[in-house]
């Protein structure tokens, strides 16, 4: 797995996880990326502007992440927009990225945050949310959710560690790459799908975008390098019988199979 790593400079959790990287890795051919807009924002992260990134394979954004409740977090998801871009990208385009990739990553981040014995901090994934909209596949790791974690240096190595870890990529030959749909923000059913089954999750449509369109699924699929064996359907975070149905109807006309995540060993 050939990866490259990318901070703002604007950004203080992303400071502290290159830092702690810088620390505890020695990897000389592994392109650490410098912007100085914030990453959402980084539309022109190609290779034209970048060509450290041409025999890249996936990019891993480390970053703040903020919250109303200021909770302690270490979560994980892609970008994207499936309907408005206020946070960058464009409206209703998603970025490529790999369920296999997310899946391995996650594993690995709640396997060092349980090491590290922070309790205080929750591992969560995160619905595809906010910009850019970039080429390469790609997903972002953050901090949450205040000044205080963000620049907390055992969280950051957490952090480190789990992006390190990708120098040994090994994906289980028996996880089954997927979508996910409903359910709220942070993913609290496809989190223990993620880490406790042989599912592999890419993108999450949450229940916030329902009711769902096409052009969505289309996406999602479209930007998952894997090939999708099934459509994971949080069945009581749909808001309802008409927006299962509707969901069904479009999966279906995909030539798509889909699962109850009720009906999911977790």
């Amino acid at each position: 797995m050939r990866f490259a790593i990318v901070y703002s400079i604007q950004d203080p959790a992303g400071i502290n996880i290159i830092n702690q990287f810088q620390k505890i890795a020695f990897a000389p051919n592994l392109p650490i990326i410098k912007i100085k807009k914030k990453a959402i924002y980084a539309e022109d992260l190609n290779e034209k502007n970048y060509p450290e990134l041409r025999n890249i394979d996936f990019i891993i954004f480390a970053t703040t992440h903020k919250s109303k409740k200021g909770d302690s977090s270490l979560s994980i998801h892609a970008p994207g927009n499936f309907r408005g871009a206020d946070l960058g990208g464009k409206p209703g385009k998603i970025c490529s990225t790999s369920a296999l990739v997310l899946k391995f990553l996650f594993k690995e981040l709640n396997k060092q945050a349980e090491k590290a014995n922070l309790p205080e901090y929750f591992v969560t994934m995160e619905a595809t949310h906010h910009g850019p909209l970039i080429e390469k596949p790609c997903c972002f790791i953050e901090i949450g959710s205040t000044e205080k974690q963000w620049k907390d240096e055992n969280a950051a190595r957490i952090i480190a560690r789990t992006i390190f870890s990708l120098q040994n990529y090994m994906p289980d030959e028996k996880w089954k790459p997927s979508i996910a749909i409903g359910g709220p923000h942070y993913c609290p059913v496809f989190n223990k799908i993620q880490l406790n089954s042989e599912y592999a999750i890419s993108h999450v449509i949450a229940q916030y975008n329902l009711p769902i369109i096409e052009t969505m699924l289309q996406e999602a699929e479209r930007k998952t390098i894997e090939q999708i064996k099934e459509v994971l359907i949080d069945w009581k975070g749909c808001k309802g019988h008409e927006n299962r149905k509707k969901i069904i109807e479009i999966i279906e006309k995909f030539g798509l199979s889909y699962k109850r995540t009720d009906k999911i060993n977790k």
